[in-house]
């Protein structure tokens, strides 16, 4: 949504400060925060190449760096958006690194529209040919990873196959038919002590829910949301 329509008031009267990145009812991403927001910024750092969309928001919240990010779709493999999406990615690591260090308190959260592994996928012989999965999408996730971050939900359960997102159709969430693409990574000063991380399988339930279900992580006696 545009930033004229987004309910900070309402936010506020909740007691949550925020800050929202918005051109249009199709991309929009935000960050509330109790403990402050410090040095917002919508969009790639100044002297990235920027984006037409809005799908990026960063924002300094009790000495945490935030970066809340919704990664292109991608559409199809060879798409022209699928190339955007590869080259959003990287421009994401450009941008950690002109904004911030890993040494530092980071987490980068939201979705991703990437299942990083197999693991994240329930069936994968469903997804051949299909963006989310491919080589080239995992390998640009890699790189945002390489910069020095952790899946601290994966890093907690190396085996769990929990998922994220579950399509409306032929009763996905009920046969746990699901993708892993939302998800938090942190830096290893956040990820050491994370103690908690989960997927909110009950928010994906009731009437008229989103695709998506909410994921958490807790850092530090700290709780961030995606």
């Amino acid at each position: 949504m545009k930033d004229s329509g987004f309910p900070a008031a309402l936010f506020g009267e909740l007691g949550y400060e925020s800050v929202h990145h918005g051109f249009n009812q199709w991309n929009g991403v935000a960050i509330l925060s109790k403990v402050g927001i410090e040095n917002p910024l919508g969009g790639f750092a100044p002297g990235i190449e920027a984006d037409p969309d809005a799908r990026l928001v960063s924002a300094t919240c009790g000495g945490v760096r935030v970066h809340s990010v919704y990664v292109p779709n991608g559409r199809e493999i060879g798409h022209e958006h699928f190339h955007y999406k590869l080259s959003w990615l990287d421009r994401l690591v450009e941008h950690l690194s002109t904004t911030t260090a890993p040494t530092e308190n980071v987490v980068v959260a939201g979705d991703w529209n990437i299942a990083p592994a197999d693991i994240d996928v329930w069936e994968p012989k469903i997804f051949d040919g299909s963006t989310h999965v491919t080589p080239e999408e995992r390998d640009a996730l890699d790189r945002v990873v390489q910069w020095g971050l952790v899946d601290t939900f994966r890093a907690r359960h190396p085996e769990e196959k929990l998922f994220s997102y579950y399509d409306y159709q032929a009763g996905r969430f009920h046969k746990r038919e699901g993708i892993r693409i939302d998800f938090l990574l942190a830096s290893a000063s956040l990820a050491d002590s994370c103690f908690l991380d989960i997927v909110d399988r009950n928010a994906r339930k009731g009437t008229k829910p989103s695709d998506h279900a909410p994921v958490l992580a807790g850092y530090r006696h700290r709780i961030a949301h995606e």
